[in-house]
Formats: C-alpha cells, structure tokens, sequence
C-alpha cells in the first residue's frame, strides 16, 4: 500500500523498517474508534462549510459501510498499511474515489490518534466496570449467606479476633467499590476530544472543535493543541486503577489460596476453578486463583513500561508514544480476562463454617474480649491485658483453650472474674459485641451490604 506521506520521499521505506515502524497489528482495534471520530469530523466540516454536504454524505454512508464490512470479515485488515487510520482512509478512498481524500482536512494522524485511544479508553473502562460490578454481586452472595459464620481475624498471618466471614469478604467488596470510582475518575478527566489540535499548533481552517467533542460524548476539549496531541497522562492513570484492581485480586487470590490448603480447608473451590496434577491423584488445585495473582506483575509491567517511555518525551509528538498502546491494550486484555473467571470462582466457592470455627477457638482470638471484660470491672486496661497474657500462657502450657479453665483457675489469676466471664468469651458474643461502626457485628455487616447493593 502507498504511503499517504510519500511525496516528501524518492525511495521506498526498507520492508523491516516499514515492519517495526508499522502499528496496525495492534491499533486495528480500534477502528470503530477511528470510524466514529471521522463520522464527526466530516460531519463538522460540512457544518463549517469547509467541504461540501454532498461530499460528507458520501464520505459518512461508506464509513459506515467500511465498519460494517469490517465487523463482518468481509473487509480484512490489510496489515501493509501503517496504521489503522491509513487503513480506512485508503479503503475510502478507494471506494469513493477523490471525495474521500478530503476527510484528512483539518487534522493530523497526531490528534486522530490521540482521540481514538480516548473513545476506546472509554469504551474498555465502561466495560471493566461493569466485571467488578459482576464481582461485587458474587461477593454480595457470599456474604449474605455468611453474616453469622465465624472466622479467625488475622494480623501478621497469626489469628488476632474472631469476625464473620461475611465482614472479611466485604473488605474486599469495599476495595472493589473504590476500584470503580478510580475508573469514574480517569474517566472524567481523560473526556476532553483532542480532535482539532492537528499535528500540535492547530490549524488555519475554520473548524469548530466543541461541535466534534458534543457529537463524541466528550465534556469538552482540551484547552492547550500542544498537550492535545502529546500526553498519555489518561493511560497512566487508567494503568494504574488496573494495576489497583489487579493487586486487589492479587490479595483476594492469595487469601483464596491459603483458605482452600488442608492446612487451613476454611473453603472448598468447585471443580470447575481448579485442576489436578498429573501425577499426584489427590491433588486440587486452585490454578485459576494463582493465575490472577501471576497476572498481576504483567498489568504491573505495563503501567511502569508507559511511564518509562513518556518520562524523557520533549513537545509534541514522537513516535515514542505509539508505544502507548500495547501496554494499555495488553493491560485491559488481562484485567478483562481476569475479570471474566474470577466472580465466578468465588460465587460457586463453598465456605466450610465447621472449620473456620475451629480455628478460631484454637487460637486464642478472644483474649482481647477477656481483657476488655476485666476492664469493665475497674482495672485498668494495660493491667488487664498483662493478665489475660498470663492466662493464655498457662493455656498453652495445659493445652488448654479459655472457655476450658475453670472459674476456680480464673480467680487464681484475678478474683475480678466472675461466671459471667464465659459469656464474654463466647466466640459469637464477641463477634456480636462489637457494635462499633463498620465492625464485624451483625448489624454492621448488614449496613455494609445494604451500602454494596446501593452502590450497585
């Protein structure tokens, strides 16, 4: 295909420098992006009286025909073109004769660019959104069936105070929450159509830029043509709400990890979210959960890769900057992929109360509910707290828990501990007793899920 910037040149460009210069392998991905931002722009143009009505008619019916043609695989990507904006202006132009050369009018590759990777943005962050919003209602499933079940709180990995696995898995549901609003807010920020900048000082025509940014769906457009044309702060900022949501799942998945071992066995993951080994029978796996935490370093690697190629860019454009793309559509091919499998994962995941309890009446997690009960009486906390430490020594001395001493042992410690102390200590007393705002209690744990579905 010839190059539409080839009459500045007498020679050909060598084939491997045509190759690694060429970006339509990837940027054809966003040719219903290049395809909308043209309709609008031929459309301002005839508006402006700059081309001719008749000629804009012409040149929106066949874009649309094009789209259409490619979405169906009648019309294949020809990848000798550069880019996929050379790739719909040559077809054009092909099939319309000179009329569609007239579309190029009153703009740069660099400004096309720049609009299309913020109308796909756009299109891959309201999808994204609507995953976590899947995931939320996974989470949302659990917890409503898990508002009493009690779980082992940790800190440092070690058992701290018993919660409800419902509170637990709502943390996350909070993060999630977050996640979407980090998204909203890239969002925002990044809705302002370069379009109009051209290649970076603006053009002689007449054009009428705010007109292009209403018929996209943009909130305005960018004040400044050079900044229009030459930053990608909008990918580094959605890169890193991707890396967030990644980490988030990370942590989700290393939990989810930990808690389906023997050496923990507080869930079962169903069948379809895990494999075997082959040659260990007995095995289950929970592949599915490890490769999202793998992937995680990859979303990782793109946002650091997209700093480190804009941090030395002088004003305007560079070529440097076509290596945007890749980083942010690999990123979204992977929050995308991740997002697919795991809500499902964790709705079908079956929680194993028996064993959650267990755990945590072994480790001791309502110690701090015994010293609050001495504090109650009138000793001060630090003393308190010194005492119940003695306790959990002698405890783990005996083989002993705190609900298996005797009154006649406790008095041994403190003579302020009355039979009432078997109350405090009783694992769901305690979860309950802990009526503070955003606590593990039930009532808490309701507020929260009211406020996840509300969000929803």
């Amino acid at each position: 295909m010839d190059k539409m910037w080839a009459g500045r040149f007498t020679e050909p460009l060598d084939s491997k420098a045509d190759d690694f210069n060429s970006s339509i392998h990837f940027d054809c991905r966003m040719a219903e992006q290049d395809i909308k931002g043209s309709v609008a722009h031929a459309s301002m143009l005839a508006n402006k009286g700059i081309i001719g009505k008749d000629d804009a008619e012409k040149i929106i019916a066949e874009l649309g025909n094009i789209i259409e043609d490619i979405k169906s695989g009648k019309l294949p990507i020809d990848y000798s073109a550069e880019d996929i904006h050379m790739f719909v202006e040559a077809e054009l132009t092909k099939r319309i004769g000179d009329v569609g050369k007239k579309l190029h009018t009153a703009r740069s590759r660099n400004d096309q660019v720049a609009l299309d990777i913020r109308l796909y943005l756009k299109d891959e962050s309201a999808k994204i959104i609507e995953q976590i919003k899947t995931l939320l209602d996974a989470i949302l499933t659990q917890a409503t069936l898990h508002k009493s079940t009690i779980m082992p709180g940790y800190t440092h990995l070690q058992r701290a105070q018993p919660i409800t696995f419902a509170h637990h898995l709502l943390a996350y549901g909070m993060m999630f929450t977050r996640d979407i609003d980090r998204i909203n807010d890239a969002v925002k920020r990044m809705n302002y159509s370069p379009l109009g900048s051209c290649a970076l000082a603006g053009t002689t025509y007449d054009t009428d830029r705010y007109l292009v940014a209403e018929k996209l769906g943009f909130d305005g457009i960018t004040l400044n043509s050079i900044d229009g044309v030459s930053d990608r702060d909008f990918c580094v900022e959605l890169l890193s709400a991707f890396a967030t949501i990644m980490m988030h799942l990370s942590r989700f998945s290393e939990e989810v990890i930990l808690w389906s071992s023997w050496e923990f066995k507080f869930v079962e993951l169903d069948d379809s979210y895990t494999t075997g080994s082959s040659i260990m029978p007995q095995k289950k796996n929970p592949d599915i959960a490890e490769l999202v935490r793998g992937k995680t370093g990859r979303v990782y690697g793109d946002l650091m890769g997209i700093l480190t190629v804009l941090k030395g860019l002088p004003l305007a454009y560079n070529k440097d900057m076509q290596e945007d793309k890749e980083s942010i559509f690999d990123a979204i091919d992977t929050v995308k992929q991740c997002l697919d499998v795991f809500p499902q994962m964790i709705k079908t995941m079956k929680a194993i109360p028996e064993n959650m309890l267990k755990a945590a009446q072994k480790g001791f997690i309502n110690a701090t509910d015994l010293a609050d009960y001495l504090t109650k009486k009138g000793i001060p906390f630090r003393s308190a707290y010194k005492t119940v430490g003695q306790i959990v020594g002698y405890c783990v001395k005996n083989n002993k828990v705190l609900e298996d001493i005797t009154i006649e042992e406790y008095k041994g410690f403190d003579n302020n501990f009355e039979k009432d102390l078997y109350d405090a200590i009783d694992l769901h007393n305690c979860v309950e007793s802990r009526i503070s705002a955003g606590g593990t209690g039930l009532a808490s744990v309701e507020n929260q899920i009211e406020y996840v579905k509300k969000y929803l």
